[in-house]
């Protein structure tokens, strides 16, 4: 497995903290220390995480680390578009948190589609990026990437 190269750092951070809210609030889950284990706190919790997290996340992979692939890889290309498809399934099913009646059904689904996601991300995705960038590619994009973690 390839090193993901530091360019990629922030939003594999990212998907660290997104993989442990994914398993969280599966069906069935295990407690997590310090993390809420009821419904309700599960529910606030994800609607927070999304609110503080994922919007400036998702923001970062769209606006900044898409654009400098788009159009260069026609794998590429079409996992970017599965994944925008996916964030905003991710944004409907934390809507439907809100006024949802089966809360546990909906944060069950959230977390199995975040963890695919993250994984695809992760495993695919980036490796791709990865080989297809120039080193100076990826430090104009690693500059951009942190640029937007310090506003």
């Amino acid at each position: 497995m390839m090193e993901r190269h530091k360019a990629l750092h922030s939003l594999s951070h990212d998907h660290h903290h997104g993989l442990i809210l994914a398993q969280l609030i599966k069906k069935g889950s295990p407690q997590y220390k310090n993390l809420p284990n009821t419904t309700e706190g599960k529910k606030d919790y994800s609607i927070r995480f999304y609110n503080y997290k994922l919007i400036k996340h998702f923001e970062d992979e769209e606006k900044i680390l898409f654009p400098v692939v788009n159009g260069k890889n026609d794998e590429i290309d079409n996992l970017i578009e599965e994944i925008i498809i996916e964030h905003k399934k991710i944004k409907l099913l934390i809507n439907q948190l809100e006024s949802d009646e089966d809360v546990e059904s909906t944060l069950d689904e959230l977390g199995r589609i975040l963890e695919s996601h993250i994984r695809k991300e992760e495993r695919d995705l980036f490796m791709k990026i990865q080989a297809i960038l120039t080193k100076d590619e990826l430090t104009t994009l690693e500059k951009q990437l942190i640029g937007t973690r310090q506003l």
